[in-house]
């Protein structure tokens, strides 16, 4: 299974991404947004905010594995970012 751009696959086995916006409120407006998706999906990220940069690590943690799950969360972030800091 391949990432979706911009998402690497990493130890655990985990996809990771690291997204960056103007500043803190464009980045936690971004988490805002996908929180509403991931909790449609009963499908919860791991992830943490500094400043404009909001980094998110995927998996199935009921599986311990990256799954098909995890690739529609990510690409669904994927288009929230879009234009709007990526």
């Amino acid at each position: 299974m391949t990432p979706p751009d911009g998402w690497e696959l990493v130890e655990g086995p985990r996809i990771r991404r690291e997204f960056r916006f103007p500043d803190f409120v464009t980045a936690f407006g971004f988490m805002a947004s996908c929180a509403l998706v991931a909790e449609r999906m009963d499908h919860h990220p791991n992830w943490s905010n500094a400043y404009g940069t909001v980094t998110v690590e995927l998996w199935s943690h009921d599986v311990a594995a990256v799954t098909e799950r995890d690739m529609l969360l990510a690409e669904a972030m994927n288009r929230l970012a879009t234009g709007v800091g990526e």
